[in-house]
């Protein structure tokens, strides 16, 4: 049968073996057509139409969230169908449906990027924006290199990225290199490139490019807003920051805890506490930029009104009052409010050894350190755990932990692999010299 249909095709000069013939149907060449050659043309306009309602179900896959396994099933379903033309818009869908930045994804977004058949700006720039987002600007950074590399030309989402992520790493040559590639592609007037270099130019402290952009912005949106905002509060310039904050017409809740923030931060807490009442809308940042200015001020007592009223608390509530109480000496209290923590997690732990051995009580420091290794598996401690660790040691002029922090800092993958792999009896160490100490 394979044979029949194979010479029944008429095979025209200069056609590729591998491709199909065009599916022509009309009145008058199907009367020409004889029995095999009309069952070929059939065959092949079914097998194009079963592509097609094959795409346009991978499109709709492609336009919910996927799990990783998922992914790479649909992946191995465009290749092995040749629908190399869907693989942008699987790796928008990848990035989209992954929330925490992880190697093996990023590997997996690496090779499609170097495999893709006609490399594409939209990919490219999805990929750069995600990094940028996700805190791996040396990545971004790489990616956006690499881009213009293969002739690409950057899309607003790698601009923008790509700036964003020099603005946090502050390299001002970099970011002073896209701001002339900016012309150079025609992005001049748009608003998001236009309101990263706003961004950039206020992280480096370079307010007076940073206030030249902004100002020739033809179309200004909350965040160039915000931008220069924040820009002139950084600097310190907070009556140029409070006619910033005047002018914004529609401000958003980030607006607001700026101000709020600014204030606080110099200590004039009745214009933020006044702004603060101001609001139409506050959340967690809001409350907590207040009790922080309380805090700084050494007005406990205000500070402590304010997160009792609180609706809710996060992390950085508990942490500000603690760090307040430990600040003015008040351990049993900072002590009270961390037992009231439902979920603790490391810088809880961090706010209240810090206030032990900041406050002369080292025993204490270590006894809750151990506790947390203990009962806490999932929670490993960081360079702010050891230094409050160390400063406990040196106060009770024992350093019998010196060794197995010193192994932590200079190897910590193996530590953790032999603290998992239960081989590690630091606790029981740490128990009974806590016992007869």
């Amino acid at each position: 049968m394979c044979t029949l249909l194979l010479n029944s095709l008429d095979w025209t000069a200069g056609t590729n073996a591998f491709e199909r013939p065009a599916c022509k149907f009309s009145l008058a060449s199907v009367s020409d057509l004889s029995l095999e050659q009309l069952f070929v043309q059939v065959l092949f306009g079914l097998f194009d139409l079963a592509i097609q309602m094959l795409a346009a179900k991978l499109t709709t896959i492609l336009n919910i969230y996927l799990t990783a396994n998922q992914a790479k099933q649909t992946h191995a379903c465009i290749i092995i169908n040749g629908l190399n033309s869907l693989e942008p818009l699987l790796i928008r869908q990848i990035l989209l449906s992954t929330r925490n930045n992880s190697r093996r994804i990023s590997q997996y977004v690496h090779n499609i990027l170097y495999h893709l058949p006609h490399p594409d700006s939209f990919s490219w720039g999805w990929a750069i924006r995600y990094f940028s987002q996700q805190g791996q600007f040396k990545e971004a950074l790489y990616l956006y290199v690499q881009m213009q590399r293969q002739g690409l030309c950057p899309s607003t989402f790698a601009v923008s990225s790509a700036l964003r992520a020099y603005a946090r790493t502050t390299h001002k040559m970099g970011g002073m290199s896209i701001h002339a590639e900016s012309y150079k592609y025609g992005f001049s007037n748009c608003v998001y490139v236009q309101t990263a270099l706003v961004d950039l130019y206020s992280k480096l402290g370079d307010m007076n490019t940073a206030q030249k952009v902004f100002d020739e912005l033809a179309e200004k949106n909350v965040v160039s807003w915000n931008s220069i905002l924040s820009g002139h509060l950084k600097s310190g310039s907070i009556l140029e920051a409070q006619r910033v904050f005047d002018q914004i017409s529609k401000k958003d809740i980030i607006s607001w805890n700026s101000m709020i923030s600014g204030y606080a931060k110099i200590g004039d807490m009745d214009r933020a506490c006044a702004l603060f009442q101001l609001m139409p809308e506050k959340n967690y940042s809001s409350w907590n930029a207040l009790i922080s200015g309380y805090v700084n001020c050494g007005d406990i007592k205000s500070a402590l009104i304010f997160f009792d009223t609180m609706p809710e608390r996060n992390s950085v509530s508990w942490i500000t009052m603690i760090a307040g109480y430990s600040k003015c000496g008040d351990v049993d209290s900072a002590s009270k409010l961390f037992d009231q923590i439902a979920k603790k997690d490391l810088l809880t732990f961090n706010a209240m050894i810090s206030c032990f051995a900041q406050n002369s009580q080292p025993r204490k420091a270590l006894q809750l350190f151990g506790e947390m290794l203990q009962a806490y598996a999932n929670i490993q401690p960081d360079q702010m755990t050891l230094a409050s660790v160390v400063s406990a040691c040196s106060q009770l002029g024992d350093m019998r932990f010196a060794s197995w922090i010193e192994s932590y800092i200079l190897d910590p993958p193996w530590l953790q692999i032999w603290f998992w792999d239960g081989k590690f009896n630091l606790l029981n160490v740490e128990e009974s010299w806590l016992g007869h100490a």
